[in-house]
């Protein structure tokens, strides 16, 4: 069979996946076995996959699943647990002193927080963390989605400590003997090696992450406003570019500095330092006679908020200090660094327990979890010094556990299908038919199709290698070589492409259907995957175009100068962007710094 048909084939799982669920709206739960069935069919039928390997793959894709639902689990009862202690009023209270405005709320705890989380544990943390924390400042539900997915692209490369780029890229590329001598020859040892890409993916996010925190206000106030409104997103360019600013420009030189641990880690927590502080003393933001608000809960659509609720419910009398509301959260990101920084025995003593299944069915297939290791049992440990901590009675804290269950439950309808059909693709390779595995097929297929234009089409395989498998590192594990080899083909530096590969890969979460299901199940909205993935795909698409269009310029600027089309693109993205702001983004009356703190709004949990 040919490489386009093969490839068109392999795209039919997504092709189901997008035409039913984000375009027909269809909920998840009736999508996803549709394209697990497809999945099985072509992978027996076409690829000529033994029926055990696929049952292999869905047991393992199921056991994935189990390890995913605990995560939600334990971050619900975290966040039902400090709501039952009245921690969540102090929390909310807290960004409220800082600012009245939505806009700046979703910038530091989606942007920043959420990127902490992300450079503590990645793997669907900061949207287990940052979404439910947004509900429970009174956001709608699914915009609290839309912006935790949204932000899933500049932080991801070098989340959970840099794994996407320590684990990713490295076992896709140092399998090859070739590659090895590749980088001997330019004068390199593996690890500096490693440190090079990463120093080329953090120079690309910089250039296309700092727009993520613009682009969040403006889709939040254009679909979840009063005034359905892009022009009040915009307006705040000023306040967005400087968080993005104070997030990259750390992010950049630790990436330089220190490698591929340390980008997200130190950019996220100066950003935060930063940030907050300029917002305290009202530098940049808007006055607090034009802070953004949503319109009264009482208007909402029923489509925008889930079975999540968060309530004023805390059973203490008094008010709570901002230091013992936030200490359940602090344990969590110190548990997190703490078990994540391999310099620690901790992560080491946590992960000697080990269930395994090795070789499921007698196929090569394995799956294995280290449960004391998982976030979710870091969220579960938070929860129990809140429950403690906080002094809460044993009934509302069981009211807590008892929450929590019914939702992760609800969850598990549409997972349970859509995991192991990721799986059932990614381990299709093997089968009688002799065909590469479904995901390399595809990439097959575009780079026959590319060209010297590959640079353009990299960061798309390499998201969309991340949308299927849910992980930056799982799709930088599958494209990784196979980059390297067509920059190679092509006569470019092939360590730009896999950069380029990295950076699609990190953006793919944006539009992961799995990841957007288990948000969606953090505050009980499922159903409404494919709107979330309506909005978060034309962020996609920029991210990996305007990465793609950079790409593009470096690696031909020698032969085609660097006034070539990638420049061209990269500049009209650049220049469309400055035009939308110059014409809608303005208006907004600077913030007088004074000492008067913003009056508490009314309760709208």
């Amino acid at each position: 069979m040919s490489t386009a048909a093969l490839a068109i084939l392999a795209l039919l799982p997504i092709v189901v996946v997008a035409v039913l669920l984000v375009i027909l709206r269809k909920p998840a739960s009736k999508v996803m076995p549709l394209a697990y069935l497809t999945c099985i069919a072509l992978a027996a039928g076409i690829w000529g996959v033994p029926t055990v390997q696929i049952a292999a793959a869905t047991a393992n894709g199921l056991i994935v699943m189990l390890t995913m639902l605990y995560i939600v689990f334990g971050a619900l009862l975290l966040l039902n647990t400090l709501q039952e202690g009245g921690a969540l009023r102090t929390i909310r209270r807290g960004f409220t002193d800082i600012t009245a405005d939505r806009r700046v709320q979703v910038i530091i705890i989606a942007w920043l927080f959420g990127s902490f989380m992300e450079a503590s544990a990645g793997f669907g943390t900061p949207a287990a963390v940052a979404v439910p924390l947004l509900v429970g400042l009174g956001f709608p539900g699914l915009a609290a989605v839309t912006a935790g997915m949204i932000i899933q692209s500049t932080p991801v490369s070098f989340g959970a400590v840099g794994l996407p780029i320590l684990l990713g890229v490295h076992t896709g590329l140092s399998g090859d003997a070739s590659i090895q001598q590749f980088a001997a020859q330019a004068g390199y040892a593996w690890g500096d090696f490693l440190k090079l890409i990463a120093v080329k993916v953090a120079t690309l996010h910089v250039i296309v992450g700092t727009l993520v925190p613009l682009i969040v206000v403006t889709v939040m106030t254009r679909f979840f406003g009063p005034n359905r409104s892009a022009a009040e997103g915009l307006r705040l360019w000023k306040f967005a570019l400087f968080a993005a600013v104070s997030m990259t420009v750390p992010y950049f030189a630790a990436a330089y500095l220190l490698g591929p641990e340390f980008p997200t880690l130190l950019g996220s927590l100066t950003g935060l330092f930063v940030v907050i502080s300029a917002a305290r003393r009202g530098f940049l933001m808007p006055h607090r006679s034009q802070a953004w608000e949503f319109a009264p809960r009482s208007s909402w659509p029923k489509t925008w908020t889930g079975t999540l609720e968060v309530r004023d419910v805390g059973h203490r009398t008094g008010t709570m200090g901002m230091g013992k509301a936030w200490a359940p959260y602090l344990t969590v990101a110190v548990l997190l660094l703490a078990t994540r920084v391999s310099v620690l025995p901790f992560g080491a003593w946590l992960q000697a327990w080990n269930i395994t299944w090795p070789n499921i069915f007698g196929t090569e297939i394995s799956a294995s979890v280290q449960p004391l290791y998982l976030p979710g049992t870091i969220f579960i440990l938070a929860s129990l010094a809140a429950f403690v901590m906080h002094r809460i009675d044993f009934s509302s804290y069981k009211q807590s556990w008892q929450t929590s269950l019914r939702i992760t439950a609800s969850a598990s309808a549409a997972l349970v299908f859509t995991v192991p059909m990721v799986q059932v693709f990614i381990n299709s390779g093997g089968g009688a038919a002799g065909y590469e595995r479904m995901p390399i097929a595809l990439a097959d297929g575009a780079a026959a199709l590319a060209g010297s234009a590959w640079p353009f089409f990299a960061p798309f395989i390499g998201g969309l290698g991340a949308a299927v498998a849910g992980s930056n590192t799982v799709s930088n594990m599958m494209f990784s070589l196979f980059q390297f080899e067509v920059g190679q083909r092509i006569g470019v530096d092939p360590t730009w492409i896999v950069a380029l590969q990295a950076v699609g890969g990190a953006a793919g979460n944006m539009i992961c259907v799995h990841n957007v299901v288990a948000a969606c199940a953090v505050i009980g909205l499922l159903g409404r995957e494919g709107f979330v993935l309506r909005l978060t795909l034309l962020p996609f698409v920029y991210y990996a175009l305007l990465a793609g269009a950079v790409g593009y310029t470096i690696v031909w600027h020698a032969d085609k100068g660097w006034l070539n089309v990638g420049s061209t693109v990269a500049m009209l993205i650049i220049a469309t962007v400055l035009y939308v702001i110059a014409r809608h983004g303005r208006g907004v009356r600077p913030e007088v710094p004074a000492k008067t703190e913003y009056p508490l709004r009314a309760d709208i949990g």
